[in-house]
């Protein structure tokens, strides 16, 4: 057994602590969200450039669990798991892309994206549900009654859950606002097995439908407002400084909907500070759709909250007018100089398409990131020198419908970085005239 250990306590600072061993979302007292709190004087018996060590050992390696970029941090993410309890699938471990190109028409000189989304079912979301579900395997296993896990989804959250609980074996209830998430989400559920419920709402509507079936009914909370999920998400903010060689960027961008990968990115931040692998803070920017921005409104009004009705939005993952971890977002970017942009519907559309014609293949969430970062380096509150992160949350390969929609449209709801196929006879002149009109268009454009 290890001889660390983390527990629940309250995120508002009211006292005791909680097992994480047991089904528990809020605090008993205040009713406000927990945080997973580790014991930090049993992490400092290893020095900083121990920890850095046993982390580079271990990194994309073979060794179970280890080799996983969540679990290659297990005594900092969940240190009182038996290894025989671990349900991963690889998670973490993603490329940092250099958007090079893409950072020169910016006036920037130092852009990555870290590509998330290369992930076993297309999107950060494992990263958390690895935790939450071996958690849940550990807990089963020693006794609990829990009869399934279950979850309210804008799509990718659905998708994580239901391939990490079919392969431990446990029941998974996924509800959709139906009509509202891509083909692509949608079948990755079903395929694995899931119950999937698409009711006639949106995310805030299903949430609070999950949150009484987890209250009444033995199902075991999957959303981020479970701060298990929240440690495995902040290894994105770990393995960004390893992949620097323990290096911190300036800034780095983040895509906002329900909020949970803020005070995510926020917690890795500081338990590398805490025990001495790094001196400083990157800034933490947070994009919204402007269909969808609860925090931007918040940001604009003194950090006060009200929540929102989302509109309809391409960025369907981040519709969310009342996120669960707004105030633990708010918190983490006061702490980190943040600051909040909005992006319109063709601001994100034209920014992902532009973004994928340097390599890219973004989701329409990246591009909301992207935008933002557009907007905040053309009015100087971001140097040309500093080295900024974007984090890419899904593969656009997700979002497929919108890809084509964008690249299909004509007249004036064109985008700017519409590509549409040229269609031609089976006649050998017209290719060739083709070719010599695309050519000569990039000639002038390289001009």
């Amino acid at each position: 057994m290890s001889h660390y250990r983390a527990v629940f306590r309250c995120a508002a600072g009211c006292e005791g602590e909680h097992s994480i061993w047991r089904p528990i979302y809020r605090c008993p007292t205040c009713g406000g969200l927990l945080q997973v709190v580790h014991d930090m004087d049993a992490l400092r018996s290893r020095t900083a450039p121990g920890w850095m060590r046993v982390f580079e050992d271990r990194y994309k390696r073979t060794a179970w669990p280890y080799g996983s970029g969540v679990w290659g941090k297990k005594e900092w993410v969940c240190p009182e798991l038996r290894n025989e309890n671990v349900v991963s699938m690889d998670e973490g471990g993603t490329n940092l892309f250099w958007a090079d190109r893409l950072g020169r028409e910016m006036g920037l000189a130092d852009l990555w994206v870290k590509m998330c989304g290369n992930s076993h079912t297309g999107s950060f979301k494992d990263l958390g549900m690895t935790v939450l579900v071996s958690v849940v395997k550990q807990m089963i296993a020693d006794g609990a009654g829990i009869r399934a896990v279950a979850c309210a989804s804008t799509g990718d959250t659905s998708a994580a859950l239901s391939a990490y609980a079919a392969a431990a074996g446990i029941p998974a209830i996924v509800i959709l606002p139906r009509g509202l998430v891509t083909t692509a989400q949608l079948v990755q559920p079903l395929a694995n097995g899931a119950t999937v419920l698409a009711l006639d709402t949106d995310f805030d509507g299903c949430m609070r439908i999950v949150q009484r079936l987890a209250e009444e009914e033995g199902v075991y909370l999957a959303n981020s407002m479970n701060s298990l999920r929240i440690e495995g998400q902040k290894t994105v903010a770990i393995e960004i400084v390893q992949q620097f060689d323990w290096e911190v960027p300036d800034v780095v961008i983040i895509p906002g909907g329900n909020l949970g990968n803020v005070s995510a990115l926020g917690a890795g931040f500081d338990m590398m500070i805490e025990l001495g692998l790094i001196a400083k803070r990157p800034r933490i920017i947070v994009a919204q759709a402007a269909a969808a921005n609860p925090l931007y409104r918040a940001y604009k009004n003194g950090w006060r909250f009200e929540p929102i009705t989302a509109a309809p939005t391409v960025a369907s993952a981040i519709r969310i007018g009342n996120p669960v971890s707004i105030h633990k977002a708010i918190a983490t970017l006061q702490r980190y100089n943040g600051i909040v942009e909005e992006a319109t519907e063709d601001e994100l559309q034209d920014a992902a398409a532009r973004a994928d014609r340097t390599g890219l293949f973004n989701c329409p969430h990246t591009g909301v990131a992207l935008a933002a970062l557009d907007k905040i380096v053309s009015r100087g509150d971001i140097a040309s020198h500093e080295r900024v992160i974007v984090i890419s949350t899904a593969t656009g390969l997700k979002f497929t419908e919108f890809k084509v929609a964008y690249h299909s449209a004509t007249g004036h709801e064109a985008g700017r970085f519409a590509n549409p196929p040229i269609e031609l006879p089976n006649d050998y002149d017209a290719v060739r005239r083709a070719l010599d009109h695309v050519t000569r268009g990039e000639q002038a454009v390289r001009a």
